[in-house]
């Protein structure tokens, strides 16, 4: 991917592999799927069409024989937010292929304290994510490819230390 001008956007449409996630946060309410974590809160049922948009886009990745996967680092008990992002769109996007695990913290040291949300693609390129206090997307930052290898090790570092979710939500899911 090097010598490309890149986006995110952009990332998600040239890897070639995989393309994998670190979540760090307990709550992305202001991030995304605003509408349906409002309706969460008030115990309606999830929409059909939930997530059908990124759905569409990960079975088109898994389908071409891509990977998508992330690990979030978390602690119970899960805030309302965790409840709805593992209920709702983990359960949901599993359904498309993308893998999901969990590193809990709950009771044990935290490996990675000061690693905060990124996306890597391909083991190459890293794209830090950047929130606002109150949880608000505030963009990425695409990094240059040299940088994947600090990035690289965060995400063996976090995949060493996680469960897959089925398996943990089968223990902790609310």
């Amino acid at each position: 991917m090097a010598g490309l001008a890149r986006s995110l956007g952009d990332l998600f449409e040239a890897f070639r592999a995989e393309a994998f996630r670190l979540e760090t946060l307990d709550d992305y309410s202001r991030s995304g799927s605003v509408a349906a974590y409002g309706l969460f809160r008030d115990g309606q049922e999830k929409p059909a069409d939930y997530n059908a948009d990124w759905l569409e886009e990960v079975k088109a990745h898994v389908d071409a024989g891509r990977r998508m996967y992330r690990v979030h680092i978390l602690t119970r008990p899960l805030t309302p937010y965790l409840r709805f992002e593992l209920g709702w769109g983990y359960v949901t996007n599993a359904t498309a292929g993308e893998e999901f695990f969990i590193l809990d913290v709950t009771d044990r040291p935290h490996p990675l304290p000061a690693v905060g949300d990124f996306w890597l693609f391909d083991s190459v390129t890293a794209a830090p994510m950047r929130y606002g206090p109150d949880g608000e997307f505030l963009g990425a930052d695409v990094l240059p490819d040299d940088r994947g290898s600090e990035h690289v090790t965060y995400r063996d570092t976090a995949l060493a230390n996680a469960v897959p979710f089925a398996d943990w939500w089968a223990r902790h899911g609310e």
